[in-house]
């Protein structure tokens, strides 16, 4: 079977939700918008040409990043898989929906600034701040090691764990709930 991939340039519309499959694996999704827009010739100025909305899924390590990195509003480019999905509401009306399954998610910089943090580096800070102390190879000493006890006044930074939001660069300018169109 033919897959359609594509990139689809948009605005998240609401706040990503995750959620627990039976199986164990855990799903997240979010719904974006993309605005097309046109230079209207006669006015010269940018006018709106239909909006594309699109419930978009995330899967496994993809889901996590997203979570820790998207809010409604954010501008952002997904790539993936398109598919049509038919059901009936339950007023019994048949409907038609896209949705995309994200194998990419970003967040589109020609309209906001993002600080990038690597899977990696949250590793090494969830182990430098853990309340229990860490042997070279990152394994747990027993409380006969020799490093040094962390009290229990030490707390993870904010913005540094798994699933929590970083903090934006000080230069990053404030976001507009309607951010502009790239072309305009």
């Amino acid at each position: 079977m033919y897959e359609a991939n594509a990139a689809v340039v948009g605005t998240v519309v609401n706040h990503p939700a995750k959620r627990e499959l039976p199986n164990g694996d855990q799903v997240l999704t979010f719904r974006m918008a993309s605005n097309s827009r046109r230079l209207d010739q006669a006015s010269g100025e940018w006018v709106d040409n239909g909006t594309l909305f699109l419930t978009v899924s995330c899967w496994r390590r993809l889901a996590a990043g997203v979570e820790a990195s998207l809010r409604r509003g954010d501008p952002v480019i997904v790539y993936g898989q398109l598919r049509s999905v038919e059901y009936r509401t339950k007023d019994g009306v048949d409907r038609r929906d896209l949705e995309m399954r994200a194998s990419a998610v970003g967040p589109d910089l020609g309209r906001c600034t993002a600080q990038v943090t690597r899977w990696s580096e949250v590793r090494n800070t969830q182990d430098r701040f853990s309340a229990e102390p860490l042997g070279p190879g990152g394994e747990p000493l027993t409380s006969g090691g020799q490093a040094p006890t962390l009290g229990a006044a030490v707390q993870m930074p904010n913005g540094d764990g798994l699933g929590e939001n970083v903090a934006a660069p000080p230069a990053a300018p404030p976001r507009s709930i309607h951010p502009e169109h790239a072309d305009a």
